[in-house]
């Protein structure tokens, strides 16, 4: 078969999403071949984060307390919200589309009649720049699941389940101790464990005896414990009055103390000081997280597409109460829980603008607006062809006390980041 080279970061995108006949086949065995074609075994430790919910703010965090720490490190994280380069981080810093190319050129070369899918692609793709860049340590994203995901042909020195609830289930399973399952195939025997779900699966739990892992479970033998101003960590160390993490929302302390007790598992290989993980606090961002972006009237990004998302979300808002109405700008995907996430954030919405989102997958504006009324919702609907045209109107009918809620997919939150000038 003759090598495909792609003038451009464009070039090549376009050639992964025409490669495989499937955009998602969980299993290793295609992406193990090409591991080993490539002769990719890096050395370096590698630390893989999955759950639910949490993983790019757990991955954020990580990222900000290593490099606080003076490691450098690489950062493999999914999907991209604006730029495909958001994805593959080295020393805090997106990679460039030139060395984007070499390393899908590496791996192009490498796979000969073996397909791969996007995802599967860009996985090897990233861990073979991080090689090539001797980073120090690598944290890898789940991308769905965990036994059967691609990141997790490497070799874990640390895995983080960070939660566990109903979300794709035409692949996971339809109940949290099949998901649990799948979760925690990340693990590894002997190796440590981290679950920062306040009431782990059986099936989590389980899989971690079975192998052999050493497994820690927030409130046992980790905690995080917030006060108004601060918070503290309990675990192989105790740090007091830790400064409120920089993104909002009370499970942020969860997904913090997930990666304060991993980091303490490897300290004898990478130690991190107090300082640093204060500092990684302070430094952490992860886009679409409860992102609030300046100005008046207050917007708040979130890329919540499942009910559990939705409850944190719609906690996040009822801890964080304005003089004004709350609009919300919902578009989502059809195949997710659409009513569960009307059952969790009909009490915090005074106005739903609802919209089409034009993608494989996307619901309408239509199906919305039935899920709400079959849940009875009562406050104001107005329906939009597009979310470009939804925000139009949220900018209009929002007043200055006001605030607007854009939630329900990362394409949802994606457009209207480059939709806003703020």
């Amino acid at each position: 078969m003759a090598e495909h080279h792609p003038a451009n970061l464009a070039g090549w995108l376009g050639h992964l999403e025409s490669l495989h006949h499937k955009t998602i086949e969980l299993g290793l065995a295609r992406v193990q071949a090409v591991k080993t074609a490539l002769q990719l075994a890096p050395s370096l430790p590698v630390i893989i984060v999955g759950g639910t919910n949490g993983k790019g703010s757990t991955c954020a965090y990580l990222e900000a307390m290593l490099t606080a720490a003076g490691y450098r490190v690489g950062l493999y994280t999914s999907p991209h919200l604006l730029r495909y380069n958001e994805r593959v981080r080295i020393d805090n810093r997106e990679v460039g589309d030139a060395a984007l190319c070499t390393a899908f050129s590496a791996v192009e070369a490498a796979r000969g009649t073996v397909s791969l899918s996007y995802f599967e692609f860009g996985t090897l793709a990233a861990v073979w720049l991080f090689a090539r860049a001797e980073v120090d340590v690598a944290v890898l994203e789940v991308g769905l699941g965990g036994r059967l995901d691609a990141v997790n042909v490497f070799d874990p020195e640390c895995a983080i389940v960070t939660s566990v609830d109903i979300d794709h289930t035409d692949y996971l399973g339809d109940t949290r101790e099949k998901i649990g399952f799948e979760k925690a195939g990340i693990f590894r025997a002997g190796r440590p464990a981290i679950c920062g779900d306040d009431h782990p699966p059986q099936s989590l739990l389980q899989h971690a005896a079975n192998i052999g892992a050493d497994l820690r479970v927030i409130g046992e033998t980790f905690s995080a414990a917030p006060e108004r101003n601060c918070w503290h960590y309990s675990g192989q160390h105790e740090y007091r009055d830790l400064p409120n993490p920089a993104m909002a929302g009370r499970y942020q302390f969860n997904n913090a103390a997930c990666a304060i007790a991993a980091l303490e598992t490897l300290s004898r290989r990478l130690p991190v000081t107090e300082a640093a993980i204060r500092q990684g606090l302070r430094m952490a961002r992860a886009t679409g997280r409860f992102q609030v972006l300046p100005g008046q009237p207050e917007v708040m990004l979130d890329v919540a597409h499942n009910p559990h998302a939705a409850r944190a979300l719609a906690a996040n808002l009822q801890a964080r109460p304005g003089s004004g109405k709350t609009l919300a700008l919902w578009a989502m995907l059809a195949d997710k829980d659409i009513a569960g996430v009307v059952q969790a954030m009909q009490p915090e919405v005074d106005e739903w603008l609802l919209a089409s989102l034009d993608v494989p997958r996307g619901a309408t504006a239509q199906v919305l607006h039935d899920a709400l009324r079959k849940a009875g919702v009562s406050a104001p609907i107005t329906c939009s062809d597009s979310v470009a045209e939804g925000w139009r109107l949220a900018c209009e009918r929002a007043r200055e006390n006001d605030r607007i809620c854009v939630f329900g997919s990362f394409y949802t939150v994606a457009w209207v980041l480059q939709l806003t000038d703020r």
